[in-house]
């Protein structure tokens, strides 16, 4: 069986790569404490490569929050010495990259964009991805390396962090109904996004791991984009929420939202090679509320 190293096996999209990816891999997860990708050098990363000789390299891990300099380093950087480790310790090794559609930047209302879309981020969150997607593209065109970068829209689903408008809300909502209160507060809700469900991700990540071939990059969405205010009503009323839902000033993260009013991916590439969506919104939605009701009430 052919080996799998992925990193960030244990965060909101790992655990659900990590299960894909182990119908038809033996599947390596080590945990921060082993290697964190952050502090380890290129040496040490390049002797853990070589170590588990694996036939794909799969990177979950990255920052949603932080200042520029820190999504540098945890989206750019860390490809950096992850291109330099797998292609000198597994040269035939395939590396599989999380991105973000926030590469893009700014597109125009009611497209569903293409990989061939001009990439021009607004925020260091974008920029940061944007450079590691480079580095990979360098390295692929001069032939140092098999990668593969999949530009992954708005990830939702089981195990969604409080950092996502959706959790955020899931957490609120958990809360507003413990203590029986009549409102939850929320940024601006206006923006459009393409909510692509994590267990899709992760075989879409299955996917191009098994694929004898793929695009340097990689759109993973659902080629459809919502309104961020429909997806939330739509979770106050799985909850059984019958407040309401007050958007209120935004905050940083309300504001670099603002920024990018509507995205939506072209799928048509993936979709080449056998890839598409199976989950709907709702699945999606009745996913997060089931495993945020599960856990104890947050009293803030």
């Amino acid at each position: 069986m052919r080996t799998a190293l992925v990193f960030g096996a244990n965060g909101f999209v790992g655990r659900h790569v990590r299960a894909a990816l182990a119908a038809e891999h033996h599947v390596v997860a080590p945990r921060r404490a082993e290697c964190d990708l952050l502090v380890a050098t290129v040496d040490r990363m390049t002797a853990l490569v070589g170590a588990h000789r694996p036939a794909v390299v799969v990177n979950c891990t990255g920052l949603l929050t932080g200042s520029d300099h820190d999504m540098m380093a945890a989206h750019a950087l860390v490809t950096a010495k992850l291109v330099e480790a797998v292609a000198t310790a597994a040269p035939r090794a395939r590396l599989v990259r999380l991105g973000s559609a926030g590469e893009y930047g700014v597109v125009p209302t009611g497209a569903a964009v293409p990989e061939t879309w001009p990439a021009e981020p607004v925020s260091g969150y974008g920029l940061g991805h944007l450079t590691a997607t480079r580095l990979m593209r360098l390295a692929v065109t001069a032939g140092r390396l098999d990668g593969v970068v999949l530009r992954v829209f708005n990830p939702i689903g089981p195990g969604l962090s409080p950092q996502n408008v959706l959790g955020r809300a899931a957490r609120l909502l958990r809360a507003a109904l413990a203590k029986g209160a009549p409102e939850i507060v929320l940024g601006p809700l206006d923006a459009y996004r393409d909510f692509v469900d994590v267990r899709d991700l992760a075989l879409a990540v299955a996917t191009v791991a098994a694929a004898p071939a793929a695009p340097t990059v990689l759109n993973v969405g659902t080629g459809r984009a919502v309104q961020v205010r429909v997806a939330v009503r739509a979770l106050a009323a799985t909850a059984g929420f019958t407040g309401a839902v007050v958007e209120a000033t935004p905050d940083d993260a309300g504001r670099r939202s603002a920024a990018v009013p509507w995205m939506c991916a072209d799928i048509a590439e993936a979709g080449r090679l056998g890839w598409r969506p199976s989950y709907e919104l709702t699945d999606s939605i009745k996913a997060i509320w089931a495993e945020a009701r599960e856990e104890a009430p947050c009293m803030w």
